[in-house]
């Protein structure tokens, strides 16, 4: 007699309407061995529990959308697959999915993100040109090498999975965090922007990179391969002499006036 092998899928429910706290469901699906974690979900969402609630959207790790903490670490739901959590891969035949960490909960899986998505805008994440072109007529050439100096940059998909592992952000929400700090790079290094003087005063403030403890789980997690701890390291060093400049300035700034008045 063959029977299917099924797996034991535990999923956080928040009903804010009707739950005064978070529960876990628990739910037994049939397992396919080309079955992501987002099918998994939607298979309970049609044979199940039409009212689960969770985002997704492209199926195709692009859109960023569908970011769950899957067994305890913060995951793409369409890029990890549930044969990777059966015993004969190390795992126990059981799974837990619930909302990204470190973001309050909207409903079920959703996070509220809206404190991550408000940072990016923050940062000022386009173009700036000292003289805008309203007609749209100039060109802003750039060679292979100089697009080579943030293409890892411009990656991201700002799925909010290195918010989710970063323990900063968790005691602190006030930091800047990973993506934020690593998408102000990617503008800073573009050859073609000028809004580099914008940006760096949060970049330097005590909530941007200084506020980083580098235990680098921002890039563990990244799906896409950005490294947002190496980005936001390497703006230390760009702070440092930003602060250097700027305190050099202000200093014979001063000299000169202490010469004027004499």
């Amino acid at each position: 007699m063959n029977t299917q092998l099924l797996v034991n899928v535990s999923v956080m429910r928040y009903r804010p309407e009707q739950d005064d706290e978070p529960w876990l469901q628990h739910f037994d699906v049939p397992f396919r061995n080309d079955m992501s974690i987002l099918d998994t979900l939607h298979y309970i969402k049609d044979e199940c529990d039409s009212t689960l609630a969770y985002r997704w959207s492209c199926r195709m790790a692009i859109c960023g959308s569908c970011g769950f903490m899957i067994n305890g670490e913060p995951k793409l739901g369409c890029k990890t697959f549930l044969r990777d959590y059966l015993s004969a891969n190390g795992g126990d035949n059981s799974v837990r999915i619930e909302p990204l960490a470190h973001f309050p909960i909207e409903r079920d899986l959703i996070a509220r993100i809206d404190d991550f998505v408000e940072k990016l805008e923050a940062i000022k994440p386009y173009i700036i040109r000292d003289q805008e072109d309203t007609a749209l007529t100039s060109v802003y050439p750039q060679t292979p090498q100089q697009m080579a100096k943030y293409h890892d940059l411009s990656m991201c998909i700002n799925c909010g999975l290195c918010y989710a592992a970063c323990p900063q952000y968790g005691l602190n929400n006030a930091f800047f965090g990973p993506a934020a700090l690593a998408l102000l790079q990617r503008y800073n290094k573009d050859n073609r922007d000028q809004g580099r003087a914008q940006r760096m005063p949060m970049l330097n403030a005590e909530q941007g990179v200084w506020a980083c403890t580098f235990v680098g789980e921002c890039s563990e997690v990244c799906p896409k391969g950005v490294d947002p701890a190496r980005a936001i390291n390497t703006s230390k060093l760009e702070s440092t002499v930003d602060y250097g400049v700027n305190l050099i300035h202000w200093l014979r700034k001063d000299d000169a006036g202490q010469e004027g008045g004499r």
